[in-house]
């Protein structure tokens, strides 16, 4: 059994918007949905740019090119 400890789903959050903000290009298929999920979450706050990025991110996530992405970044770093 493992006691390993498992990182919160913010702070997990916060890690990878750190991680787009400087390697953008490092971020795996599934991190790029979780942030661009995590936008459209908290839509009312994102504004149109970061909407149309966050709904290309899902739909294609390889298709996000490394400024698109440190945007979501950013965003996921705002939100608290």
């Amino acid at each position: 059994m493992s006691h390993d400890h498992v990182p919160h789903a913010a702070s997990s959050l916060r890690d990878l918007g750190r991680k787009a903000m400087h390697s953008p290009k490092l971020l795996s298929r599934e991190e790029v949905i979780r942030i661009a999920e995590h936008v459209l979450k908290g839509g009312e706050h994102a504004s149109e740019l970061e909407k149309e990025i966050a709904k290309k991110a899902t739909h294609n996530p390889e298709g996000v090119e490394a400024d698109e992405l440190v945007i979501l970044g950013k965003k996921t770093l705002e939100d608290k």
